[in-house]
């Protein structure tokens, strides 16, 4: 099976796209002019929001993971050109091309309403205000409506693997409820939930992914070192970026790395 993926180099790709290719999958990447990437795996030049550099890309792969996106930035047109266009370029591209293909993209637990009743659900409704989340709703939508077999995966906060990123935390959450929960997931995870949906598991689904339990923001900066002041005053949107997994759990999703805590005792932060 030849999978083609976006956005290879970034915090996800990177360590997914080693974890695929020693569980057998050919794997094909989209890189713009000027990145490299290991050898043995099929690198095309290319870019998302370039039309005509897509049609080599797809041809012939049985698969499409899409991890392209655009996230930590002020310039809100270039999230919604990259996260919402480039999709759509993307999608013609493979409905062109490669129409038998699944195309599995990643989405993120910030497009739930910050007061959900609960933590989130993938039938809840979703309207949020800022440029990533509401750009990835839009772009959910538009690949639903392709008439593609698609999925769309969920991605809560990702670390693991020394990508830096539990590292980077605090300086993100500095004005936040120190009791704030989030719903995480170690790289090793979303590579066993990107196999099982290359498999057709998730065929037609949008799943959260998580592992086993949520964890308040004092207990992940204290983790990488830093305290974060205290406070006893109720949380205002307590199930915010908390998801539910119920369905992930019903189509055969386990996590290897059950919490954060046990990726601390193991050493693979």
């Amino acid at each position: 099976m030849t999978v083609l993926i976006t956005g290879a180099t970034g915090l996800v790709g990177e360590r997914l796209v080693p974890r695929l290719v020693r569980a057998g999958f050919a794997c094909r990447v989209l890189l713009r002019a000027g990145k490299s990437c290991p050898e043995g795996i099929e690198a095309i030049t290319g870019d998302i929001l370039t039309p005509s550099t897509l049609t080599n890309a797809v041809q012939g792969v049985s698969a499409i993971v899409h991890l392209a996106a655009v996230f930590r930035t002020q310039d809100s047109d270039l999230i919604w050109k990259s996260n919402l266009d480039g999709t759509r370029n993307l999608i013609a591209a493979v409905k062109a091309h490669a129409p038998d293909a699944r195309f599995i993209m990643s989405s993120t637990s910030h497009v739930y309403n910050k007061d959900n009743p609960h933590p989130g659900r993938e039938d809840d409704p979703v309207d949020p205000d800022h440029s990533y989340p509401a750009s990835k709703v839009a772009a959910e939508k538009a690949l639903r409506e392709s008439g593609l077999n698609w999925s769309i995966l969920r991605f809560p906060f990702v670390y693991g693997d020394g990508d830096g990123h539990l590292q980077s935390l605090p300086k993100h959450v500095s004005t936040w409820h120190p009791a704030q929960r989030m719903s995480t997931i170690h790289h090793r995870d979303i590579a066993q939930a990107i196999t099982l949906a290359l498999k057709g598991t998730f065929d037609r689904h949008i799943v959260n992914l998580a592992d086993e339990a949520s964890s308040s923001i004092y207990e992940l900066a204290g983790m990488v070192g830093k305290r974060l002041d205290s406070s006893c005053e109720p949380l205002s949107n307590p199930w915010y970026l908390h998801v539910d997994t119920s369905l992930a759990r019903s189509l055969g999703f386990r996590p290897s790395i059950r919490t954060v805590h046990q990726a601390w005792h193991e050493g693979l932060l």
